[in-house]
């Protein structure tokens, strides 16, 4: 008899353990009480209202001011514009500005993980929920990009492309050391000719990468003075624009002059970065080709603010003044011209945190506000081919929430100071 209670006893707690496990968990849910939404940037500004929040995604927007349920966490901003989180296309988190371009030969890749949680965190707190890491070490944004997700680090969404594609001693290459060195530092993501590169896509897409980015053009920060026209050959490019396309993978390319810009664009390369010297000839090609600029704005402003401090060598010097006059107004340019925009500042060559000051220089070039916070929601979005995810406030897209002062749909500047951030449906403190 005993036996058989004992067994009743453990039969018990095994069918309590199981169906413990086989139960839903309790829904994690959030209440925000906003004075004012914006749900997207073509739409005017709500009264009152509130957005509950379960288990990472909005589930309901309503009117007003509602009771919270039991057990429900409520977030008090009847003071604020509550608003989509914003996009940032272009970032570097895994490096700060201004760093001598030989530390690249003593610092291991693992440091870069450091400075990229560090770096994440402030651009999180700076309104900017989803980031695209334009170009990295082999793994230092895949780290960045999984800890961020699973809530490890407190973080933006990260959309990464890893190490870049560039031709052998172009922008992007290791340059500036001994041969010997320069082979050791090499990244493996070289390449000449179609078929190379090719096969580097593919490796690319093996290790990691959710983006492809490439070199199109030489560049100002890198250690050699070549001019800024194009180093890919045409067919390079459409060879590796249509592998990446195959692998359903985008392709960016940091671009500078207009001829490299108009032979991306016509190889199918999805978004121009900076887009310096771009001319009519190549805004029409972008335009035929649905190609999007991203100006990066921003990169300008920090690298002119320090020039002559010894940060720089004399010939990326040299490069930084030959730009400054046309970063003035080329975004302007390709505006006027029609060419499509979305938002990205290359942070990590400026301080990482001013990302939002990008608002002020596009409005500078001519964009309303109202033009400058859709290219960083619904614009960008659409770029990350995630306008079903992120860039509007709706039900059953990610909690990716911001709150500011004031009304960014008249003066987008306000945006330069966040007050309050979710992402994901974790709260950034």
């Amino acid at each position: 008899m005993r036996k058989s209670v004992r067994n009743s006893s453990h039969l018990a707690a095994a069918a309590a353990i199981a169906a413990f496990f086989a139960s839903p968990a309790l829904a994690d849910t959030t209440v925000i009480h906003a004075g004012s939404i914006i749900r997207s940037a073509d739409a005017a500004p709500s009264g009152p209202a509130t957005i509950t929040v379960t288990d990472g995604r909005i589930t309901a927007i309503q009117d007003g001011i509602q009771p919270v349920p039991e057990g429900a966490t409520m977030v008090h901003l009847v003071d604020k514009t509550v608003l989509p989180g914003l996009i940032d296309l272009h970032v570097h988190l895994t490096g700060d500005p201004g760093g001598d371009f030989w530390k690249e030969a003593v610092e291991p890749e693992e440091w870069g993980v450091v400075v990229g949680a560090k770096n994440a965190l402030a651009t999180a707190r700076a309104g900017f929920t989803t980031v695209r890491e334009a170009g990295s070490g082999q793994s230092s944004a895949f780290a960045l990009r999984r800890g961020t997700a699973e809530g490890l680090i407190p973080g933006p969404r990260i959309i990464a492309a890893g190490p870049a594609l560039s031709i052998v001693g172009g922008h992007g290459d290791t340059n500036g050391f001994r041969p010997e060195i320069n082979e050791i530092l090499d990244s493996g993501y070289n390449c000449t000719g179609t078929v190379q590169c090719a096969e580097k896509v593919r490796l690319a897409s093996q290790n990691g990468a959710d983006v492809i980015k490439i070199t199109a053009t030489g560049g100002v920060l890198s250690q050699q003075g070549r001019g800024l026209e194009a180093h890919f050959t045409s067919a390079e490019m459409k060879s590796i624009a249509d592998t990446a396309h195959s692998l359903g993978l985008a392709v960016m390319a940091h671009a500078h002059g207009a001829r490299g810009i108009q032979q991306a664009a016509e190889a199918g390369i999805d978004s121009i970065e900076h887009g310096t010297y771009l001319d009519k000839e190549a805004a029409d090609a972008m335009i035929a080709n649905g190609t999007v600029l991203i100006p990066t704005l921003m990169a300008f402003q920090g690298v002119t603010e320090r020039l002559g401090q010894g940060i720089y060598t004399p010939v990326v010097e040299d490069k930084i003044r030959a730009v400054a006059e046309t970063a003035q107004v080329f975004m302007g340019r390709a505006r006027g011209w029609g060419v499509p925009i979305a938002f990205g500042t290359d942070a990590g060559v400026f301080g990482h945190r001013r990302n939002a000051g990008e608002f002020r220089l596009m409005m500078r070039q001519g964009m309303t506000s109202r033009e400058a916070l859709a290219s960083a929601t619904t614009n960008a979005a659409q770029v990350l081919g995630m306008e079903d995810e992120i860039g509007r406030l709706e039900p059953g897209f990610s909690a990716d929430i911001i709150a500011v002062d004031g009304n960014p749909l008249l003066d987008a500047t306000v945006l330069e100071n966040v007050d309050w951030v979710m992402v994901r449906g974790r709260v950034i403190e």
